[in-house]
């Protein structure tokens, strides 16, 4: 496939870059689709995640994570937090 400019395009092409973004409900073992889009945002990051490419999300809050280190991440901080408390 060849891109605008006459160069081949690959899935790291800028002119596929993710557009829209898409309201998920996350559930235990999947999502659910609320409104269409192209990527959610990570929590940690804000960086975008495509919808295929998303494996991490916390049911509890409600909230995308790029990746495991990511959520652990965010799980480390909320543990901690308690803990002070």
């Amino acid at each position: 496939m060849r891109g605008r400019y006459g160069c081949a395009m690959n899935r790291f092409d800028p002119l596929l870059s993710p557009r829209r973004e898409a309201k998920l409900r996350y559930l235990d073992h999947d999502f659910e689709v609320l409104a269409e889009g192209d990527f959610v945002r990570c929590a940690v990051t804000g960086d975008p995640i495509r919808l295929e490419n998303l494996r991490y999300w916390s049911t509890e809050k409600q909230v995308a994570y790029k990746s495991a280190e990511q959520a652990f991440a965010a799980y480390l901080s909320l543990v901690m937090t308690e803990v002070q408390r």
